[in-house]
């Protein structure tokens, strides 16, 4: 997402230039054909593009609350993943019991909380579309590794591997029954934040609702400049070229929002999220050493700003 608070107007602007560069031209044709050549049978009443503005402002709004819905449902569940990857971990280090300080224990316990940050790295990489194998092997041991590469859901694959590794400290006597649910519920919670997560990635937004109303939109602003060119002659000119930026880049805000998972500036910040997560999580286990060393990697420039 971006991180700086004050956005240039070369980025938003940027977004709908072909647009503007269509409607400077178009609105001069007309009022050059209106003031110079004299073609006065052109002008409509005011009121016809106003009552279309009406309509397509609601439609706007309708889609934009729409669009932010998404966004924020996303950003809710990505929220839920911090929880509960603190929660698991902090259940593992607190449940598993160790009175005799063995090295298998504190192995398990280490090898299960580096996994879960491995699983939200790779959460992240899928929901953008990238190869959400790349960088495993900082969390993994090689074994893990080999049998991930076996599956083809890397984030399903972990979740798997979580859950044999609670069944063996079941039976090794680790841990009892009752907490051993409590676990269980705490990962089945990961689980359904991914399936939320992917639901949102999958679920197209209705593309004949976005195609009307963009065909509004251009059939609005291909109708302003007869509606103004009685009353403002020339500077008809900037008033048609604000008006149509305006609903221009809330309809663009509205498609950025409705996909927070595009790797977009708009996007949920899963990388940072992520980075939150290994902070937090190497904190509990007391292996600072993993997050400090890591490179600050996967950064995509957007002008002077940063998705992450």
């Amino acid at each position: 997402m971006l991180l700086r608070n004050n956005i240039p107007l070369t980025y938003i602007f940027g977004k709908i230039k072909k647009e503007l560069l269509f409607v400077i031209g178009y609105s001069i044709g007309i009022v050059v054909l209106y003031e110079n050549f004299h073609v006065t049978r052109i002008s409509i009443p005011v009121a016809v593009p106003a009552l279309l503005g009406t309509i397509i402002s609601l439609l706007l709004a309708f889609r934009s609350n729409q669009a932010y819905d998404r966004w924020w449902e996303a950003r809710i569940l990505w929220g839920a993943i911090v929880n509960d990857s603190r929660t698991v971990s902090r259940q593992i280090l607190s449940f598993v019991d160790n009175p005799y300080g063995l090295d298998e224990i504190e192995e398990f316990k280490a090898r299960f909380i580096k996994r879960q940050i491995a699983w939200c790295y790779a959460l992240s990489q899928s929901l953008r579309g990238f190869n959400a194998r790349k960088g495993l092997e900082e969390y993994l041991s090689a074994e893990e590794v080999a049998f991930v590469k076996k599956r083809k859901n890397v984030t399903t694959t972990i979740l798997e591997l979580h859950a044999m590794d609670l069944k063996k400290a079941l039976q090794e006597g680790w841990i009892n029954k009752y907490q051993q649910i409590e676990i269980d519920k705490t990962i089945t919670g990961l689980c359904n934040h991914m399936g939320g997560s992917e639901r949102i990635k999958n679920t197209v937004f209705p593309v004949t609702y976005s195609k009307y109303i963009n065909m509004s939109i251009h059939l609005f602003i291909v109708l302003l400049p007869f509606g103004l060119i009685e009353y403002f002659g020339y500077m008809e000119v900037p008033l048609v070229v604000a008006i149509a930026a305006f609903f221009l880049l809330v309809e663009k805000m509205a498609v950025h929002l409705q996909d927070p998972f595009e790797n977009k500036p708009t996007d949920t910040p899963t990388t940072t999220i992520c980075r939150t997560i290994e902070r937090d999580l190497c904190q509990m286990l007391d292996d600072n050493k993993i997050y400090e060393d890591k490179p600050q990697t996967e950064l995509a420039p957007v002008g002077s700003y940063y998705i992450l």
